[in-house]
């Protein structure tokens, strides 16, 4: 049975060229994986950052199995090349978890709740880009990651 991966995230994507490009790689996902986005609707922001990661954070958790695998995107998650981010995720299809979870958190960051609930924190670059981009680059990477495991020739080393 094909790993089930779903990729969550905050908000929707705005800008309609980053959609077209997330629209791309989700459908050449589904060759690879039961793959699945959740849009996570925008919560009330608080009176504070930390606030509104916390709130978010609940909302998060909330929709979190005891069995999900988490892998939150964060920059100070461990970062790889695109060949150790494919061996990751052959790991993650040996360890039989049912679902595999990928989750941007919202503009402000993740809450130390969700970062403690991770199984994986992953950083894609030390450099800062918008939420909205950053699920292109690694929908881009996470398709990357399939055609190496499979020896396909998207991937020139």
């Amino acid at each position: 049975m094909p790993m089930k991966v779903e990729f969550w995230y905050i908000g929707k994507t705005n800008e309609k060229y980053l959609g077209q490009g997330i629209q791309i790689f989700e459908k050449r996902l589904r060759h690879y994986c039961k793959y699945a986005s959740v849009c996570i609707r925008d919560v009330k922001p608080g009176q504070n950052s930390r606030e509104t990661k916390a709130r978010e954070s609940e909302v998060i958790l909330s929709k979190l199995s005891a069995s999900d695998y988490l892998v939150l995107l964060d920059e100070v998650g461990e970062s790889f090349t695109s060949e150790q981010f494919a061996l990751q995720v052959e790991k993650y299809q040996m360890q039989g978890s049912k679902r595999i979870v990928f989750l941007v958190a919202g503009a402000f960051g993740a809450d130390e709740k969700l970062q403690k609930r991770a199984n994986k924190l992953l950083s894609l670059s030390k450099m800062t880009f918008s939420h909205q981009m950053i699920r292109l680059f690694f929908l881009e990477q996470l398709y990357r990651a399939f055609t190496i495991i499979r020896n396909e020739k998207y991937h020139n080393p």
